[in-house]
């Protein structure tokens, strides 16, 4: 099923490609917070990774929770938004030396994953309400709150400190 293909017919449908992605898309992003954990040096940013790597698998069961309340199977469809920002991350990492710009890099790449879940959430959210789907809102909202706080500690961090050793 392709974004906008003929699978997507109705909101509901597309609703549940949405969630397809981003369901994807959290399972990637723990795939790929172990490197990130491994990489950083920062201490405060290697804890910041590992807590958002306990709440991305909870993400995970949350979205597992939505897509039983909607009666459809718990499955990804590739993700080529969230693929593009990992590959981005992976490749700007490798390339740098020196480990307090790695550390600035990292957070930089974390804050994508963060701002392009925080979209899918939104909408995912606002779709919900709009087809009655409150029983899913609650649990999507839970998640979006968790990424958004998470982008403000990783603010908080890079403004903080890690911006300011890397410069």
């Amino acid at each position: 099923m392709g974004f906008f293909s003929k699978d997507i017919q109705t909101m509901n449908d597309l609703f549940v490609h949405t969630l397809r992605d981003i369901y994807y898309a959290e399972k990637q992003i723990v795939k790929a917070l172990p490197d990130m954990i491994d990489k950083s040096k920062d201490p405060q940013l290697k804890q910041g990774f590992q807590t958002h790597l306990r709440e991305t698998e909870n993400h995970v069961k949350r979205l597992e929770q939505v897509f039983q309340l909607t009666g459809e199977k718990a499955q990804g469809v590739d993700c080529p938004a969230i693929d593009g920002i990992i590959e981005e991350a992976n490749d700007v990492a490798g390339e740098v030396e020196q480990e307090t710009v790695l550390d600035a890099a990292l957070i930089a790449a974390a804050q994508a994953v963060e701002h392009y879940e925080m979209t899918r959430y939104g909408t995912l959210i606002a779709w919900a309400k709009q087809l009655g789907r409150n029983d899913c809102v609650a649990l999507l909202q839970q998640t979006l709150d968790e990424e958004k706080a998470t982008d403000k500690k990783l603010t908080q961090m890079a403004e903080g400190q890690i911006n300011r050793r890397a410069a």
